[in-house]
């Protein structure tokens, strides 16, 4: 096992996965040799004084997650880990990943319309129709709906891990109300901060422009076509784990940040109650669920969302992104097809691949993960954030059979995938170097003119040694990401 010593102190590891940083020879990868130099020269006092100034900075501005242990009685809000050591992709890289993207995402939107419209796919044999009817994500009240700009996905968080092959795959689909856009534009000011020579000197992509991008994206959206439409963005509230973010990307872009019970529904369109009245919304950006978006329509007991909107929208009055029943193409059962999708909307190849999958409610796949149990990742197909899931290689025997029992009595609740190399990053602990696990979280933001993916995104780390789960929801960390311009 190769090693890379850190000014002379604890030794790096480099085993059998990909590393961001270091190739298998040992060498720094040429993007790094700035990073790497940089860091290599600072002594641990002056690391630690950038830790803490860190986070000192992310205190002062609130930057913190929720969350949420069965153990605790409370709910825990924290900073979020920031690592200070960036992940770096190169322009050539990065370019290949953007066409991987914008091809999915388009492949994706166009797979909705299908399903509320036609359902061209279901009828040439391509995917079961329980699969999209049986889904606890399809509203059958979206059927024949047709939504703003044909954008049903207006913002889109896609889930990449590179193997230990060195190439990228796409792990997840999150296209409900996907997090970690503030971690992200936060990340990139923080550095810019702390390291603004560092910054100044490599030559990476701006992501400010993209919150620019990011209105515009709503804005184009608006059915009214209003030269400056009203945009609100709809928040369970301050108990919600990603509420600081809500808040930042309502004061960034200049938005409305409103609750539910902000919101009233007149003749079929939606207003915002205030001091000097009431304010026709044009745009709402929700980071709610379906289920809690309209009690007459979805859950009954809600008390998050707006009684009325959805006949507000299928009136044409107003446009709400994401759209409701997105949720059918993020699902993980669904995420097997959407390399056919690709080929059967846009009749192209997929530029970037699925990790492989089994779909448990075929018996021929079932018995064979069932068979292999403790070498594979299975999911709960409904579930995100990490929960409901087993890591075979990391659990014991009566996690192992639990599952096994629940695959048996509910095979189609749940698909596996074999344990990827998720690749490595050097992270800093107590001033050294150490591999951790990450993966990216890249951003696709899609109106009526088209799509624009944020440069970089949001790179997880599983900050657990060994981990390879990265979920803020389940203790893990984030870095900033450079796009090399």
């Amino acid at each position: 096992m190769a090693m890379i010593r850190h000014s002379g102190n604890a030794p790096y590891p480099l085993e059998a996965f990909y590393d961001e940083m270091f190739t298998r020879e040992s060498t720094v990868r040429s993007h790094y040799l700035q990073v790497h130099t940089t860091f290599s020269k600072m002594s641990k006092e002056e690391l630690d004084a950038k830790q803490r100034a860190m986070n000192r900075r992310m205190l002062e501005e609130g930057i913190t997650f929720t969350l949420y242990h069965p153990e605790q009685s409370m709910p825990l809000e924290r900073t979020i880990p920031f690592d200070m050591i960036p992940r770096i992709i190169p322009a050539e890289e990065w370019a290949v990943v953007e066409q991987g993207l914008l091809q999915r995402v388009e492949a994706l939107n166009r797979f909705l319309h299908d399903m509320y419209h036609e359902q061209k796919m279901v009828l040439d044999g391509l995917i079961p129709r329980k699969m999209i009817v049986g889904n606890r994500y399809f509203r059958p009240e979206m059927m024949h709906v047709d939504v703003p700009g044909g954008v049903y996905i207006t913002t889109s968080g896609i889930d990449l891990i590179r193997n230990s092959d060195g190439r990228y795959y796409v792990l997840e689909d999150n296209l409900r109300s996907p997090s970690g856009f503030s971690y992200l534009f936060k990340g990139r000011s923080i550095m810019n901060q702390l390291f603004p020579e560092l910054t100044l000197s490599c030559s990476i992509r701006d992501v400010e422009h993209s919150l620019n991008r990011f209105l515009s994206a709503l804005r184009s959206l608006s059915p009214n076509r209003k030269a400056e439409p009203v945009i609100a963005l709809l928040t369970p509230g301050e108990f919600n784990s990603a509420y600081f973010e809500h808040a930042f990307l309502a004061q960034q872009m200049g938005i409305h940040l409103v609750e539910g019970r902000d919101l009233v529904a007149i003749d079929h369109k939606i207003y915002i109650r205030g001091m000097k009245g009431l304010t026709q919304v044009d745009v709402l950006y929700r980071r709610i669920d379906d289920d809690f978006l309209d009690p007459l329509a979805f859950e009954p007991d809600s008390l998050l969302g707006v009684a009325g909107i959805m006949n507000a929208y299928r009136a044409g009055n107003i446009a709400i992104a994401n759209a409701p029943g997105t949720g059918i193409a993020d699902d993980k059962a669904i995420y097997a097809y959407v390399p056919e999708m690709i080929r059967y909307y846009l009749k192209e190849e997929p530029i970037l691949e699925n990790v492989p999958t089994y779909l448990l409610s075929r018996k021929e796949e079932r018995e064979y993960v069932l068979e292999r149990l403790p070498e594979m990742v299975v999911k709960e197909t409904s579930l995100s954030g990490g929960y409901g899931m087993l890591v075979g290689p990391a659990a014991a025997a009566e996690e192992i059979a639990a599952f096994a029992e629940q695959i048996r009595l509910h095979p189609d609740r749940y698909i596996a995938q074999p344990t990827m190399q998720l690749s490595r990053a050097p992270v800093l602990i107590d001033g050294q170097l150490a591999p951790r696990h990450i993966d990216l979280r890249a951003f696709v933001l899609m109106g009526e003119g088209g799509a624009h993916i944020i440069p970089g995104g949001l790179t997880r780390v599983a900050l657990k040694e060994g981990s390879l789960v990265v979920n803020s929801s389940q203790g893990g960390g984030c870095k900033d990401t450079w796009v090399m311009a």
